[in-house]
C-alpha cells in the first residue's frame, strides 16, 4: 500500500508523521516460562505507534528519532509513571533497526524497569524493499536516494494498564492519575469492591 501511494517523495513533501492505532497478535503469550499471567504479554492487544518519513541526508532521521522517543516521555511524564529509557546494544538489533531505544516503565511489585515503548531508525531498509524513493533520480547520480522510515510505540494498552494500576494501588482501591479523570468522568479514585456477601458468609459457615 505503501509502495503504490510514494513510488518517488518530493523533498519539500518530508518529513511526513503518521499516528497508527491498531489491534495486534503474537503468536507466543509467555516468553519462555515468564509473563504468562496476567495482562502484560498477551495473544492480542491494543496499540498507538507512531511512523514517519524523512529525507536520507543530513541528521533528518536522527533528529526524528529524537523527537519520537521525546513523545513516547512525555505521554508517560503526562500520567506520572516512572520510566527509564535504554539505547539498545548493536548485537542485540534486528535487520531493520539502525539504532532502537526502549522506554521501560517501573514495576513496583517486581521492582524492575519493563518495556513499554520500542522506538526504531530503520534508515533506508524498508525503504529499499518497498522502493519509497527520495525524490526522482538525476542523470549525473549514479544511484537512487530512498527515505529514511521510523516507528515508534506511543503506547500498547494492556501494558499501560498494568505499569498504572500497580503504580496509583492503594490500600483500599486505585487512584485515577491526573491526566486521565477528565475520561473517567471526574473520578479521582477507584476503590476495590467487597466481596459479595453471599461469598462472604459461605466462607463463614464453612470455617
Amino acid at each position: 500500500r505503501i509502495r503504490a501511494r510514494y513510488p518517488g517523495i518530493h523533498p519539500s513533501q518530508l518529513p511526513i508523521r503518521y499516528a497508527g492505532y491498531s489491534s495486534c497478535f503474537r503468536k507466543e503469550a509467555g516468553s519462555h516460562g515468564r509473563d504468562t499471567l496476567g495482562i502484560f504479554r498477551v495473544h492480542q492487544f491494543e496499540k498507538v505507534e507512531q511512523f514517519c518519513l524523512t529525507s536520507p541526508n543530513g541528521e533528518d532521521s536522527w533528529v526524528m528519532h529524537e523527537e519520537m522517543i521525546k513523545n513516547s516521555e512525555d505521554f508517560y511524564k503526562m500520567l506520572n509513571i516512572p520510566y527509564q529509557v535504554v539505547a539498545i546494544v548493536s548485537g542485540a538489533l534486528n535487520d531493520a533497526a539502525a539504532k532502537k531505544y526502549d522506554l521501560e516503565g517501573w514495576f513496583p511489585a517486581s521492582q524492575t524497569y519493563r518495556e513499554l515503548v520500542s522506538c526504531s531508525n530503520c534508515t533506508d531498509y524498508q525503504s529499499r524493499k518497498l522502493e519509497i524513493r527520495y525524490g526522482q533520480k538525476k542523470i549525473n547520480e549514479q544511484t537512487k536516494q530512498y527515505v529514511h522510515l521510523l516507528n515508534s510505540t506511543l503506547t500498547a494498552t494492556e501494558r499501560t494498564v498494568c505499569c498504572i494500576l500497580e503504580n496509583y494501588q492503594k490500600e483500599d482501591g486505585v487512584a485515577v492519575p491526573d491526566a486521565l479523570q477528565a475520561f473517567m468522568g471526574g473520578k479521582t479514585f477507584l476503590p476495590f469492591k467487597s466481596k459479595p456477601a453471599s461469598e462472604a458468609k459461605g466462607k463463614k459457615s464453612k470455617a
